[in-house]
């Protein structure tokens, strides 16, 4: 009998589905919330369990089903998106959204059914996912086509105070507009540069290594190692840290996160293997004492700094952050290891790897 190019993609496709079984993270901290300061700020890690015999049996019987009655060429860009885990730009896959797949006793619409088999086994509802600003659907309400590339979506964060999810959150967000006073005049500009948003250090434990990276663009990719990336490349920076741990959490980046300036604020997507670690005092009450970090795990996203809440931001009472002439406006992001009370770290200039994002606030 002979094989078609279509059932060899299907089974190529099967064979590139998400694993149920979640990987540990020993090595990272697996403590938060508590009363400590780190929170575990993700709805769900993907993997928690083992899957049925029979569930597994049925599932792969309905996927090959769909599977088979989507166009060879949307077959191609689906293997594209999945085999590479995110890391080759794929387009668009755009199907019909209103149709529903029945697994069991629970019917799932065609799209969330590909999100569930290529990326989160333990997805249950729209609601949980955050559509990226790269994808054709984003910001669209009910289209009569729906993106169904899992990797144009990400896991939706929810922090620890209720009422901070956006109500759109498939759809890319509220609508929000950044309050006034951020515009390109910031002190760390060059003269003769086109206007941007933020700048990006890049820091190894106490040593800042490169030089700031001026963000004029919505979206920005940073990373150490990423197919066809564009960006700000961390492996092509010079360093002179010599430390074991450092060269360890470099090589663990990978494909690292995406920063993107969406219309309520700016969100982070983390495309890496590990979990990163946020801080940002946008994230919390602002009149906490103390800033919580939240541990944010591959595939989840985290609107990182809020402009609605910028606009009447407080300085924070934080130690740490007491030092910095940009206090509200500043996020600071670490690979890999956390830090703060639940980690041998307190502060995250003792971390291998981090990234402090300077908004343009004046």
């Amino acid at each position: 009998m002979f094989r078609t190019k279509r059932s060899g993609l299907v089974r190529r496709l099967w064979r590139s589905r998400a694993p149920v079984e979640g990987e540990g993270d020993a090595d990272t901290g697996t403590r938060g919330g508590g009363g400590g300061t780190t929170a575990g700020c993700c709805l769900g890690k993907p993997g928690a369990s083992k899957p049925n015999p029979g569930t597994e049996a049925e599932l792969k019987a309905l996927t090959y089903s769909i599977l088979k009655k989507i166009k060879e060429k949307q077959l191609e860009v689906l293997l594209q998106a999945v085999e590479s885990r995110g890391g080759a730009r794929s387009p668009c896959l755009l199907l019909p959204g209103k149709v529903d797949a029945r697994l069991g006793q629970q019917s799932y619409p065609l799209p969330l059914l590909l999100y569930k088999v290529f990326r989160w086994p333990d997805l249950r509802h729209s609601s949980e996912l955050k559509r990226l600003s790269c994808c054709e659907s984003y910001g669209k309400i009910n289209p009569e086509l729906v993106c169904c590339n899992p990797h144009h979506m990400s896991r939706l964060c929810e922090l620890d105070s209720p009422g901070s999810v956006p109500a759109s959150t498939e759809t890319g967000g509220t609508a929000y507009s950044a309050p006034m006073g951020f515009s390109d005049s910031l002190a760390l500009q060059e003269r003769g540069e086109q206007p941007h948003w933020c700048v990006v250090a890049y820091w190894e434990e106490k040593t800042r290594v490169g030089r700031l990276y001026s963000v004029q663009e919505p979206s920005l990719d940073i990373f150490y190692d990423l197919p066809q990336g564009t960006g700000f490349c961390l492996g092509q920076l010079a360093s002179d840290n010599k430390s074991q741990l450092v060269q360890m959490v470099r090589a663990k980046i990978g494909y690292g996160i995406q920063l993107s300036r969406e219309p309520d604020g700016v969100w982070v997507y983390n495309r890496s293997c590990y979990p990163i670690f946020i801080k940002s005092a946008t994230l919390d009450n602002p009149d906490s004492r103390t800033l919580l970090v939240h541990k944010v795990f591959p595939g989840f996203s985290i609107k990182a700094f809020d402009f609605e809440k910028a606009g009447s931001l407080q300085r924070p009472n934080d130690h740490e952050f007491s030092q910095q002439p940009r206090t509200g406006f500043t996020v600071q992001i670490s690979f890999v290891k956390g830090w703060g009370q639940c980690y041998t770290r307190q502060f995250i200039s003792s971390c291998p790897c981090w990234l402090e994002v300077i908004f343009n606030n004046r």
